[in-house]
């Protein structure tokens, strides 16, 4: 009975969620008109504003809502690079780590008692090295987050270890979209692209999933 109101109010939630169109205001368009809205509800309550982009953060990563990366870029232009990358990794592990706990609570019981025996080679792997697969999936971005979130909490692999390898492992390119952040805040002009932090910036957006990759091979290749 509780798995089923837990189910009911996630429905719910998501279902309000698009129904008042939240969605909408969670794209690039609206992030750039509501900049100066931002700067100056920050300017009266730095505190506030700071819970209230935190919070949001961890209920659109705990429901696998859409506007993570775009949150992340806001949050970036609004409160600067260190700040704002202590914020999204704490959000953004605590709102995974919340997924990850329902899709345990609700579904692990269930696929584990119907699927056990086809999943038995995966228990086993997980419980020798989930800590390696989890970093790596993390690491290189193959499969969405949101996804590792849901698929983690039906297997064995400990709750505190997948918060830790989580925020560690998303740390990267935590760093790198918080620094793009910074950079697109101070797009003003069309000349404002073209300008040589901008332009890192969105190369490294780029470049990371390639580095990434290769930094996973070689944790692989040292493994075996």
């Amino acid at each position: 009975m509780k798995k089923a109101l837990i189910v009911l109010l996630v429905v719910a939630v998501i279902a309000l969620f698009f129904g008042m169109g939240l969605d909408q205001h969670l794209t690039l368009d609206a992030l750039k008109e509501s900049q100066a809205k931002f700067a100056a509800m920050q300017a009266r309550s730095p505190w506030l504003t700071t819970l209230a982009f935190f919070g949001v953060y961890v209920v659109v990563v705990a429901l696998s809502l859409p506007g993570a990366t775009i949150m992340t870029l806001a949050i970036g232009g609004l409160f600067g690079f260190w700040y704002g990358a202590l914020l999204v990794s704490f959000a953004s592990t605590i709102g995974a780590t919340l997924a990850f706990l329902a899709s345990r609570y609700v579904l692990r019981d269930m696929v584990q008692r119907r699927f056990g025996d086809k999943l038995k080679g995966i228990n086993e792997g997980m419980a020798k090295d989930g800590a390696l697969y989890l970093f790596l999936l993390r690491l290189i971005p193959i499969f969405p987050f949101f996804l590792i979130n849901l698929l983690m909490g039906l297997t064995h692999i400990r709750t505190a270890t997948f918060y830790w390898v989580s925020q560690l492992g998303m740390l990267a390119g935590t760093l790198v979209y918080v620094n793009a952040g910074t950079q697109l805040a101070r797009v003003d002009s069309l000349s404002g692209i073209l300008s040589p932090a901008v332009l890192l910036s969105f190369a490294l957006l780029g470049v990371f999933p390639l580095v990434a990759k290769r930094i996973g091979q070689a944790i692989q290749r040292r493994r075996t």
